[in-house]
């Protein structure tokens, strides 16, 4: 059986996802103990997408992750990063070993500083092999309403990535297949942080001419923190795994990370902008470990740090971001 881990607007557009299926049953974890009864009778997800059907008949609903955890072979992790820890305290590493893996969370392990994969491999002793990323472009709202989305399956191991494809494989979802776990992994992290960058600018006045040079410089910063990170001799980064899902993350309306850094960049304060704000955004969070990993292994990489010293140095956005625009090329 699959298991799903998380109940976000992600979590929930996956879930749709794989009933797509009409004969595949699913076990959901679901945190919030409280809705799961109206999510039941209901069949929408009263907290996120509540737009979204579900076939609660063929779901088996549960607020004890253990359970869930228990009677799934494959396991879908669709918790955001900042509490994938906390998820996944108590959670014995011999029983997760029998498992493989999906991750669809885009951001670092806070407690731990590490990318999903790379957490689950230390922490639990997980292989790589048995990991398989899934990234985007992917807004949920747009997946969860049936609009044409395209998603990469990357991990070492090829079987088991083509096993992913086909569970989440449908009409109006398309797949690929990478073996860059790791590269992909990275890309998913700093397009947040680059959102969070192009919002700023939006909010503080900039207009779409000088953002997409912003994003032209971003894209080099990427390509920097990737080889670092995980060095290949070819990555082609106009592919839509990295390109793609940076664009539309510093673009779309669904941007919880550029809507985030447009109101900072308006001039919310950070509590203030956290708390207007429905869902994590995900940047917030990550660019304090890339900024940590930057220092670890000497790279800079302008706009990452910038979008540190607003959110973490409280650095005024209007001066740091004027600085960062001032030496774009």
């Amino acid at each position: 059986m699959i298991g799903l881990l998380g109940s976000g607007s992600w979590a929930t557009a996956i879930v749709k996802i794989l009933l797509e299926d009409s004969k595949r049953r699913i076990a959901w974890w679901v945190r919030e103990e409280e809705a799961i009864p109206t999510l039941i009778e209901e069949k929408h997800n009263p907290l996120y997408l509540s737009e979204a059907y579900i076939d609660t008949s063929r779901t088996d609903i549960s607020s004890d992750l253990n359970e869930v955890i228990e009677k799934s072979d494959i396991l879908y992790l669709v918790v955001p990063s900042a509490f994938v820890d906390k998820a996944l305290n108590g959670v014995s590493g011999e029983v997760l070993r029998q498992k493989r893996i999906v991750s669809a969370v885009k951001g670092i392990v806070p407690e731990t500083n590490q990318i999903i994969t790379d957490y689950l491999h230390s922490r639990f002793d997980l292989d790589y092999n048995q990991m398989c990323v899934v990234s985007g472009p992917s807004h949920a709202e747009e997946a969860a309403r049936q609009k044409l989305t395209y998603l990469t399956m990357a991990s070492p191991n090829q079987d088991f990535a083509e096993e992913v494809r086909k569970q989440m494989g449908c009409h109006y979802i398309k797949t690929t297949y990478s073996t860059d776990m790791l590269g992909i992994e990275c890309a998913a992290v700093l397009k947040n942080i680059y959102a969070i960058a192009a919002g700023m600018c939006k909010g503080l006045g900039y207009g779409d001419n000088i953002i997409a040079v912003l994003i032209s410089n971003a894209t080099q910063e990427m390509t920097d923190f990737m080889q670092a990170m995980a060095p290949i001799e070819i990555r082609q980064l106009e592919n839509f795994a990295y390109l793609g899902d940076l664009l539309v993350t510093c673009y779309s309306q669904f941007s919880r990370n550029r809507t985030f850094g447009n109101m900072v960049g308006y001039g919310y304060s950070i509590k203030g902008a956290q708390l207007e704000m429905k869902m994590v955004a995900e940047g917030y969070y990550a660019v304090k470990g890339i900024q940590k990993i930057m220092n670890d292994k000497g790279l800079k990489l302008p706009i990452v740090e910038a979008v540190y010293d607003i959110l973490y140095k409280r650095k005024s956005p209007e001066k740091r971001m004027k600085q960062v625009i001032a030496n774009l090329h």
